[in-house]
């Protein structure tokens, strides 16, 4: 039992006796691969949530510490509301726009305030109320005090839940508990039927994000040899303390940059204001990107899994969304990025998501290790039954001899730390591990004055290896 007032969203659906969970496997699995098999629950709810969203009409979803709503002009009869541990939001408006342009006519969206030290800012929960169907979702722990996913569509377990809600919104927003008692009497709990239940569980298995620490359930194998894997020298230790700081760093990240996209939402900001925010936005979405990338690469040198489910990936759309970024990288360390693109790129086998990530700590990497007035040049062109992917740094002609490749230390065996900046990027053989599972092969080649030049060989999708002769 905790310490605080109230009890926790976890306790209660623990205590009511009617939590589901999802099955545990056979396998002793650790506290930090819990917490990640919890995640990955929690957001193929959410998803799954979203989905039955769609067809009821109307309804309130009450969260916290996030937004848990992807799409929210997409359910434009569902309330939404946020219970932030932040008290510069508390009471903050936020008017969605419909398709149309015009505001959306459901009641306004707002934030409801945390005491100091309320539990409820790091469980992750969402209760949604409709008239077909009530449902609590928790990412928390259960009755030993290990990371779960609890959730309920029993009308009492939600009921517990709400007076508990109730509470914190009497002590900290009194304005508000008006609106709320309305929609609470709008959108009693209600016995689901049976179906509806069973569309949510299967729904939610199948928006499971991709497995991160469970090698049990894996079996597909890669017939290629890899770069020598970690996987035998990475102690048990080091992994779940990797896996432990990518999580704690991701988390504020990910809080810090909802906070700010709501507050970009704002009309009255003046423009120095929305840069400043634009800036913390794009730095915070550069260094969740950089420790999914890490996370990713210790999945993958610690699992039996070296490939990453591959798809027909069109990487023009890939390099659209890229290289604007990577300007902006560049253009922030004085750099300038130069791209050479053929007039058509075809589609290629990999996963867009990682293979984007993967790409940019290339582009971080060339530019931290090129001084000021340097240049990046990418160059794309077709190679045989392959795509080609070029990446050379250039010092500039009057510093090439005088140029010294920044010093980088070993941290474990994934890990490399450059002294000067302090920044953390992968090191060598992971990262061409990393691009093996997206189905490339990544060629390093070493030049003393100017830095190191990648070249990406990847697989042109199956349909298109035979038609594609021109560039």
């Amino acid at each position: 039992m905790s310490e605080w007032i109230f009890p926790t969203l976890s306790e209660i659906l623990v205590a009511s006796g009617e939590t589901l969970t999802m099955p545990e496997t056979q396998t002793p699995i650790s506290v930090a691969s819990r917490q990640l098999r919890s995640e990955r629950e929690w957001f193929g709810a959410i998803a799954a949530l979203e989905t039955l969203l769609q067809s009821t009409d109307g309804g309130a979803v009450f969260s916290a510490p996030l937004p848990v709503l992807s799409n929210p002009e997409d359910l434009p009869s569902v309330s939404s509301w946020l219970f932030t541990p932040n008290s510069m939001f508390a009471g903050f408006p936020f008017q969605l726009p419909s398709a149309d342009g015009n505001t959306a006519t459901c009641e306004t969206d707002k934030t409801l305030a945390l005491l100091p030290g309320d539990p409820l800012a790091s469980e992750p929960f969402c209760l949604a109320l409709t008239r077909e169907f009530s449902v609590l979702m928790v990412q928390g722990e259960n009755a030993s005090g290990d990371p779960t996913f609890l959730f309920s569509f029993d009308p009492e377990a939600v009921d517990r839940a709400w007076q508990n809600l109730r509470l914190r919104v009497v002590l900290m927003n009194p304005a508000q508990l008006p609106a709320i008692d309305r929609l609470y009497k709008t959108f009693q709990p209600v016995e689901p039927k049976y179906k509806l239940v069973s569309q949510f569980t299967h729904a939610l298995l199948s928006y499971l994000p991709d497995p991160i620490a469970e090698p049990e359930k894996r079996r597909i194998r890669d017939p290629r040899p890899l770069q020598t894997s970690n996987s035998d020298v990475l102690a048990g230790a080091d992994i779940e303390l990797l896996q432990a700081i990518a999580h704690e760093v991701r988390t504020p990240l990910t809080t810090i940059r909802t906070l700010t996209r709501l507050l970009l939402r704002r009309k009255d900001l003046p423009a120095d204001a929305v840069k400043r925010l634009e800036i913390i936005d794009r730095e915070c979405s550069e260094q969740i990107d950089r420790f999914n990338l890490i996370f990713h690469a210790v999945e993958l040198e610690t699992s039996a899994t070296k490939v990453s489910p591959l798809a027909t990936t069109s990487l023009e759309e890939v390099l659209e969304q890229s290289i604007p970024r990577w300007q902006k990288q560049a253009n922030q360390r004085n750099l300038t990025l130069d791209v050479i693109l053929p007039q058509h790129i075809p589609s290629v086998m990999s996963d867009p998501t990682m293979l984007d990530q993967a790409l940019t700590s290339l582009i971080e990497r060339s530019a931290r290790s090129l001084p000021s007035g340097g240049s990046i040049q990418v160059e794309v062109s077709l190679a045989g039954h392959q795509l080609k992917l070029q990446l050379q740094p250039q010092a500039q002609e009057d510093v090439q001899h005088s140029h010294r490749m920044p010093l980088l230390k070993s941290l474990g065996q994934v890990l490399m730390f450059q002294p000067e900046t302090g920044s953390l990027s992968l090191n060598l053989n992971v990262t061409k591990n990393i691009f093996q599972a997206l189905g490339g092969k990544l060629i390093v080649r070493e030049r003393p004055e100017q830095g190191e030049v990648f070249t990406l060989f990847l697989p042109l999708e199956p349909s298109k290896v035979a038609s594609e002769v021109r560039v």
